[in-house]
């Protein structure tokens, strides 16, 4: 026993070796904003570009770096290749963040105490799925394994890796089960090695792309198999599925109308839920509900059940806008909600009469319509103790008009307290934006978070604040227009031609995986006017992506200078 089990440790140190080379109010947004957001980003594109600018302009689609799978990604791709649901990379070391996610790709490192984890999934996943069957049916004959092992490790490589592979690569997995037949070891031992070095393989940990001919300065057309899994990695945060794997063997990807059948079939899949949770997830910040706390002594009303009724609130929210006829846009204002009976009560609508989330109608309370009216995005927006106009006008800034304000200044006070005990927070933030310091960026962020105030900070709708005095909802935009709450924002934002092209900002860096700076202006304009153009829900979005040289090609690498 102790021979048989030093063989294995040696046939596994030798996987290893063999296929694995490779301003504010109250400070920082940390509960809202990631802490792992990596810093000194290029300046997102904004601001529409000016008419006549993007006519006959070129646009170069960019290069994404060797991308690396990221927890949410490994999670899924592991359930659809193995049938496993135990989610194995919550083990994972936190994944960082860079333009507002998670799954972009230059940040997307890989530590030595990754490839321990990685290593240490690989050995339970292949043990786990060996038990249960998941792998081709053959029976390995002691006497001569390789057949069965060929079939068995040519089928798992190439799904694993989601592309087709040459025979010096199952050759080369072939070395572990002669190796485990020269250690005395049945030939399962070796078998079981070379699976585990198809997960602990760069061409199962990353998405693999191939570049363009050396000395090429055009931009590469993606090959099908790479198409594929950009489309399922987009969709689906997973590996393709048979369908998809079909298409792109019969090189039926290229094809616009199959590329548009095979989004409308992926979109309609309970898979496609990972749009929700990872797209909006973290565009809509309701991720970060789970790391709120409010103020105990303040709002003793919110509990863990609330939490949970309003992240699922907002999650069946965007959901619709996935299986439904909404205009995307139609999220900033839409008259319908997702709520159970506690959470119908906190909000002070009728109750539906179910412990469950049923739709209801929002006639009679347009004040909860449309995102802005989710105690998911007011909680997250907001202090424990007290609500912030500045991060909600943030919110606003980044997440749908992209014109994000500069970083306050190192030495910027914070909101300075109330004079007088009726003080209101409109009142108490212009005393605080009388400092020179502090006047140009708080002159576009503070009325949009104030026309937010009648909503408390754990989203419950309120006509006085704390202190008793009356709320004054009303923000005062630099042109001189006043926002007279929140229905007054809605229209506002709706009407600003910066709202559809930075929904499609936000969609496109998630769906390629690179941040996007100012080169790409044009590419994201014809994005959105093509998205509009279709009608401009959220599959017009997808499938004008997908049909855009920024998902189909991929950038020729650049010439350094001496």
């Amino acid at each position: 026993m102790h021979r048989r089990r030093g063989g294995w440790l040696f046939l596994a140190g030798a996987s290893l070796a063999l296929l694995v080379t490779s301003c504010t109010d109250d400070g920082p947004m940390a509960r809202v904003k990631p802490d792992e957001e990596i810093p000194g980003e290029p300046v997102p594109p904004g601001q529409p570009p000016v008419a006549g600018e993007c006519e006959n302009a070129p646009q170069k689609p960019g290069r994404v770096t060797l991308h690396r799978l990221n927890r949410a990604e490994y999670n899924a791709t592991v359930r659809d290749l193995l049938g496993d649901t135990t989610q194995p990379a919550n083990d994972f070391p936190i994944d960082d963040h860079g333009y507002g996610f998670d799954n972009i790709a230059d940040v997307l490192s890989l530590s030595p105490l990754l490839m321990e984890k990685y290593s240490a999934a690989a050995e339970r996943l292949v043990n786990d799925a060996w038990t249960r069957g998941a792998f081709n049916a053959c029976a390995l004959d002691p006497l001569n394994p390789a057949p069965c092992a060929h079939e068995i490790l040519s089928d798992f490589a190439r799904r694993a890796w989601r592309r087709p592979v040459q025979q010096e690569e199952v050759d080369k997995l072939m070395t572990f089960v002669n190796l485990s037949s020269q250690h005395a070891d049945p030939p399962v031992v070796g078998v079981k090695l070379a699976l585990r070095s198809v997960l602990v393989s760069p061409h199962f940990l990353f998405r693999v792309e191939k570049n363009a001919p050396p000395g090429s300065t055009e931009p590469y057309t993606l090959d099908n198999f790479e198409l594929a899994s950009r489309l399922s990695y987009f969709l689906w945060s997973s590996m393709p599925d048979d369908a998809l794997f079909a298409a792109a063997e019969a090189g039926k990807l290229s094809d616009p109308a199959e590329m548009e059948a095979q989004v409308r079939r992926m979109l309609a899949d309970p898979k496609a839920r990972a749009l929700v949770e990872n797209f909006a997830g973290q565009w809509l910040f309701t991720r970060a509900l789970g790391t709120a706390v409010p103020d105990g002594t303040l709002y003793g009303a919110f509990n863990e059940e609330l939490r949970a009724a309003m992240r699922t609130e907002t999650e069946l929210f965007f959901a619709e806008f996935i299986s439904g006829d909404h205009k995307l846009k139609d999220l900033i204002d839409a008259p319908f909600t997702y709520v159970n009976d506690q959470l119908a009560a906190h909000y002070g609508l009728p109750l539906p009469g179910s412990p469950t989330h049923k739709r209801v109608e929002l006639t009679g309370h347009p004040e909860r319509s449309g995102i802005f009216g989710k105690g998911s995005l007011l909680i997250v927006t907001s202090n424990p103790d007290r609500t912030s106009p500045v991060q909600r006008g943030v919110w606003v800034l980044e997440q749908l008009l992209c014109s994000a304000p500069p970083p306050p200044p190192p030495d910027v006070e914070n909101l300075p307290p109330p004079i007088t005990p009726d003080m209101t927070m409109k009142e108490r933030m212009a005393l605080h934006r009388s400092a020179p310091a502090c006047q140009g960026c708080h002159r576009l962020m503070d009325p949009l978070g104030l026309a937010m105030e009648n909503f408390d900070p754990i989203g419950r709708w309120r006509l006085q604040e704390v202190s008793g005095a009356p709320v004054d909802a009303t923000g005062d935009l630099p042109d001189g227009a006043i926002l007279n709450g929140v229905r007054d924002m809605q229209t506002y934002l709706k009407e600003d031609p910066k709202l559809t092209n930075c929904i499609t900002e936000h969609m496109l860096t998630y769906a390629t995986g690179r941040g996007l700076d100012e080169a790409d202006h044009c590419a994201v304009k014809d994005v959105a006017d093509k998205a509009e153009a279709r009608g401009g829900r959220l599959v017009d979005y997808i499938l004008s992506i997908v049909s855009s040289s920024h998902f189909t090609q991929r950038g020729a690498e650049e010439e350094q200078t001496p």
